[in-house]
């Protein structure tokens, strides 16, 4: 019996100024797992998620968190509700040290002495930010400041966390370690939708993908599979693939 859905959006329309950029999207993840939403850039996968976070109003359709519609509802009221976002380009708070950086993210908790454990767990999962754990945020590397994005999302204990685009801009070296912290997140029992460009690394990251293409879902199923599949191979794994 497979788990149940924590993410279910169903018709997604999303416009922009008269532009359709989502045109009927449906997309399921369910609780455990980690899904990626792969395509080219401009197929309107940053428009899905932030349409989902309440950044964007939809014209049509649906989307259920916990079986219950998120329509209306900001990302602040989401947070609350356990759905977190790492947005595109990081976002940290450049003059804050790095330790005050997890504890904005754990600021509708008041628990204390978790709140405490948690900011130690991220150092575990993180070892580079507890190294620089009092340098300001605005001071790191591209690569550092993606780590610590995914650690403040990740100190409001979200039951599905949102990822878009987290190796944009990293080096190679930095990209295999974001994607490290990934799936040790996934393998701790965190819920993540993964929107990312590098198709290859995310489909052998996720359990389940989606592709899409000028607004539409044209593909799902199962990562490993869509590795071989000779389209998503034409389409977005020989970009990747070095010239003999």
């Amino acid at each position: 019996m497979s788990a149940a859905s924590i993410l279910k959006i169903s018709g997604l329309k999303v416009s922009y100024g008269g532009i359709q950029a989502v045109k009927g999207v449906d997309l399921d993840v369910r609780e455990g797992e980690l899904v990626a939403l792969i395509g080219a850039n401009g197929a309107g996968k940053t428009t899905t998620l932030k349409a989902v976070t309440g950044s964007l109003p939809w014209a049509a359709g649906e989307v259920q968190y916990l079986g219950q519609s998120i329509r209306g509802l900001g990302s602040f009221q989401l947070v609350g509700k356990g759905l977190a976002m790492v947005p595109e380009g990081r976002g940290v708070f450049a003059r804050m040290t790095i330790t005050e950086n997890l504890q904005m993210g754990a600021y509708l908790r008041n628990d204390k002495a978790g709140i405490a454990a948690d900011i130690d767990k991220m150092f575990g999962i993180f070892p580079r930010l507890k190294e620089r754990a009092v340098q300001l945020a605005g001071t790191m590397s591209g690569g550092e400041q993606q780590m610590l994005a995914m650690a403040r999302a990740l100190m409001s204990q979200p039951r599905l966390l949102l990822l878009d685009e987290p190796s944009m801009g990293l080096s190679p070296i930095m990209v295999e370690k974001i994607f490290e912290v990934i799936r040790t997140v996934s393998a701790q029992g965190t819920t993540i939708l993964l929107v990312e460009q590098n198709a290859r690394l995310a489909l052998q990251a996720a359990d389940r993908a989606y592709v899409m293409d000028s607004g539409l879902i044209t593909m799902d199923g199962e990562a490993q599979a869509m590795l071989t599949d000779p389209r998503v191979r034409a389409a977005y794994l020989g970009e990747e693939t070095p010239a003999t």
